[in-house]
């Protein structure tokens, strides 16, 4: 009986697995190596292979490019998706972004840009989706990496696009 009271106190008050987990200083994504990591106290503790809008070289400038944005954003909410899973947004067009695009003449640069998991589609199944640049200029991951990232990444938290 003692041995089983112990078992239980052990599971109620015993802190979550992922409480040991130092603290999320940044995501870093780099467009050229389709790789996005996290980082804390710089130190990478978990690296993913990512797919990229259709047209993956250069910043996004418009609405419709399908190009994937560069530059620092911040995770500003987070989105459970019937038709892509779990998503974290960014907060993409942020001050330069805009001022980028008004020094253009272009009236719209886009938005919506998320961290998300491959469509739930039994025409194309998850694995079809893996090594292409698939997304209108998001960040896709499979969708385990995806709830790993989710559980992993807080809002708040600094993402660094680079080339």
């Amino acid at each position: 009986m003692k041995l089983l009271a112990l078992l239980l106190s052990l599971c109620l008050f015993a802190p979550p697995l992922w409480a040991g987990q130092p603290p999320i200083d940044r995501v870093l994504i780099n467009k050229a190596e389709r790789r996005l990591q996290i980082i804390s106290e710089g130190r990478v503790l978990h690296e993913y292979r990512i797919s990229l809008g259709r047209q993956p070289v250069g910043p996004k400038r418009q609405q419709g490019d399908q190009r994937t944005p560069e530059g620092i954003y911040t995770i500003d909410w987070r989105h459970e998706s019937p038709q892509y899973n779990l998503s974290l947004h960014l907060d993409y067009p942020n001050l330069k972004d805009r001022m980028a695009s008004y020094e253009a003449g272009i009236e719209d640069p886009g938005g919506m840009i998320m961290i998300h998991g491959t469509p739930i589609d039994e025409e194309y199944p998850e694995w079809y989706f893996k090594g292409l640049d698939w997304t209108n200029g998001c960040i896709a991951l499979s969708n385990a990496e995806m709830r790993e990232l989710w559980e992993l990444v807080p809002d708040g938290t600094i993402v660094e696009i680079t080339p």
